[in-house]
């Protein structure tokens, strides 16, 4: 796999740690786009490592070792490895506490796991690049994109009503917090790739116009990335 280093943020990171932090990624992964946007957010500098899930290297031994799954992104500091979105945002949360992902206030923080939970959970792992190759494979190519559209409005419906009452400038206030994390790479990839009409969902297409004026979104986005094509 190729390396190309990335070096983004406004600001530098303030830790005592002296390692370099190493992303392995996908440019259409919105599993790493959100990724992308806390390190970029958090002012973290890391060597960026394209994985090319078209090629199947996700599927390679040497990437098997980092994540058994076979899935990026992967984080990769010093010594500790962590697979999982949710998880890595957790541990730079942890363990680079400039720019915190999370309210102090406990029910703000729950709807930002709640929203969190209804992209992780119910929407992109409902049209993830596994799943559309066996409903190809199993129904037609025909079947995909109705699928995926079926799936978003639906989770789209309940961020809608959950978000409707805390909203301010982002997801849940003025402050950019986890929710917005996950929000962002799902709402380009409905509006991008899956020609979803944002009309039916006014508070969410309010946001998906917002994160693009902040420079941690726009740096993330996945024709941004060093392994993008087009």
């Amino acid at each position: 796999m190729a390396s190309a280093s990335v070096v983004v943020g406004e600001a530098e990171a303030h830790s005592h740690s002296h390692n370099k932090l190493t992303l392995y990624s996908y440019w259409k992964s919105s599993c790493s786009f959100r990724v992308r946007i806390a390190l970029n957010f958090k002012g973290l500098k890391y060597d960026y490592k394209p994985v090319n899930l078209l090629k199947g290297e996700q599927s390679h031994p040497e990437f098997l070792q980092l994540n058994p799954v076979g899935f990026v992104p992967v984080l990769v500091d010093g010594p500790v490895v962590i697979s999982d979105s949710f998880a890595i945002l957790m541990y730079l949360e942890d363990k680079y506490p400039q720019q915190p992902l999370l309210p102090t206030d406990i029910h703000k923080r729950a709807i930002n796991f709640q929203a969190v939970s209804i992209v992780s959970s119910s929407i992109q792992p409902l049209h993830n690049l596994n799943l559309l190759k066996y409903i190809e494979g199993k129904v037609g190519p025909d079947e995909k994109l109705p699928w995926v559209q079926s799936v978003i409005r639906k989770g789209f419906t309940a961020l809608e009503k959950l978000l409707k009452e805390h909203t301010g400038r982002y997801a849940t206030g003025d402050e950019v917090f986890m929710a917005d994390i996950f929000l962002a790479p799902q709402l380009h990839a409905a509006v991008k790739r899956f020609n979803i009409d944002m009309n039916e969902f006014p508070t969410l297409s309010r946001l998906h116009d917002t994160y693009h004026e902040i420079a941690a979104f726009r740096e993330a986005l996945p024709e941004n990335q060093p392994d993008a094509t087009g």
